[in-house]
């Protein structure tokens, strides 16, 4: 679409119909010092293909992260996505989609999101999926909430090993809620120090990510079986579903909530966004589940169709009686996702699960024989956090210049583990990529 601008005459009588003089008029309540008096230095116009050409320079410039060998993941995981989900995705009925408030209207984004929830709900092995939040951090800070209002009570308990990014996020969340949080330790092996569950009595929830931040899959049953309070709801978080193709998922492990970050299913790194709230429960507690869901039913010819069966969002219902102010899913996100799973299949999903496996382990094992310890000996899955040393500072920027990131320093998150750096593998590296960064590395 082409932008036409107003003419002056178009402005003279906008002007005249609302009684003012001039535009500055209409910006007269603004004090004048917050006012720019230089005008903006902008070129001469171009045409179109100048303009084009004059872009493609632009882009020239801008470093590509293919040409990066990147060994980080922290939430933002390098997966290949099959060209299906890529074309499906850029069809116009998808893309240019809106809320489906006329099922009448939309029974193909429904019906595209009753298919999200499905494949949802079977991964996380729960009953109910919703239609998907903003992403992990929010689907979390959700999850409490959601707590908070089923238990009546107002302190949660959450793990440290949980991704720090989520753990601020809950916190903007809880706090103006007056919601106390106390914050778990973790153990020499990586794990969440559960000895806090035994005094569950107090607690709406006790929350922890698996695979955990440091790459770690915490024992969910152990930590289900620790909370004396049937009471106090387990939830289970996570930035890796993928892992569910190889370990066991939340649901199976007695998770009342699971929730997380989708992004690896299929969607784009994107320099850091959107991202895929992925939200699950049980069949009891889904009166209380944020955001929306989408359920099948028949129309009055008896054909099968989707509806937006719950929607308790105050966009919809009374502001006290929404379940959550999210207003919207990242239905294209989660449509996305959806394509991928059903692209790969359960087979495939679980191979693909012991690829990534398999490669971390490789690394892992490779960087063991040379002498560099890996701080964490419990299980993991495509990340791990190796002691590199405190200078490794230099020779980390050295391989930078030479287009390799070897992981992620966590001493911003964990200054007890200085010298330290989170390694992350995917299928998208090849063996040779791995030789590579472990002989910088040990050189």
């Amino acid at each position: 679409m082409r932008y036409l601008p107003h003419s002056e005459d178009d402005i003279r009588k906008m002007l005249e119909k609302i009684g003012a003089e001039s535009i500055d008029e209409l910006f007269g309540s603004i004090p004048k010092e917050c006012i720019r008096k230089k005008t903006f230095e902008i070129a001469e116009p171009l045409t179109e293909w100048e303009l084009e050409s004059h872009i493609k320079s632009l882009s020239q410039k801008t470093v590509s992260a293919d040409e990066y060998k990147v060994f980080a993941g922290a939430g933002s995981y390098e997966h290949y996505i099959p060209a299906t989900a890529f074309y499906l995705l850029s069809r116009s009925e998808f893309v240019t989609a809106y809320t489906p408030y006329q099922p009448e209207m939309a029974q193909g984004t429904l019906q595209a999101i009753f298919e999200y929830q499905t494949l949802t709900a079977q991964l996380l092995g729960m009953d109910i999926s919703n239609a998907s939040l903003y992403d992990g951090s929010s689907a979390l800070a959700e999850a409490l909430l959601m707590a908070v209002r089923i238990t009546g009570r107002k302190k949660v308990a959450l793990s440290s090993a949980i991704h720090p990014y989520h753990r601020i996020v809950v916190k903007t969340y809880l706090d103006p809620a007056n919601i106390e949080i106390v914050e778990t330790g973790y153990s020499k092996n990586g794990l969440t120090d559960i000895s806090l569950t035994s005094d569950s009595e107090s607690f709406a929830a006790v929350v922890v990510q698996s695979p955990n931040f440091f790459g770690c899959i915490e024992d969910l049953k152990k930590i289900k079986e620790s909370i004396k309070d049937k009471k106090t709801l387990f939830i289970v978080s996570f930035t890796e579903p993928l892992a569910y193709g190889l370990y066991k998922n939340p649901g199976v492990c007695g998770a009342d909530i699971a929730c997380g970050e989708g992004q690896s299913l299929g969607i784009p790194q994107s320099f850091g966004g959107p991202g895929l709230g992925m939200f699950a429960t049980n069949k009891k507690y889904m009166r209380s589940i944020p955001g929306r869901l989408v359920g099948q039913t028949k129309d009055i010819d008896g054909k099968r169709g989707f509806v937006l069966t719950l929607s308790t969002r105050e966009q919809h219902i009374r502001r006290e009686k929404a379940t959550s102010n999210i207003c919207t899913n990242a239905s294209l996100c989660a449509l996305g996702a959806s394509i991928y799973m059903a692209s790969l299949g359960k087979r495939n999903f679980k191979e693909l699960a012991r690829l990534n496996y398999d490669k971390t382990e490789y690394l892992k094992k490779e960087l063991q024989k040379e002498g560099i310890k890996i701080m964490f000996e419990a299980p993991g899955f495509n990340e791990f956090v190796a002691d590199l040393g405190k200078g490794f500072e230099v020779k980390y920027n050295e391989l930078k210049s030479k287009k390799i990131i070897a992981g992620i320093p966590i001493k911003q998150f964990y200054p007890e583990l200085d010298g330290n750096y989170l390694l992350c593998v995917t299928e998208t590296k090849a063996k040779e990529d791995l030789d590579i960064l472990l002989k910088e590395i040990i050189s």
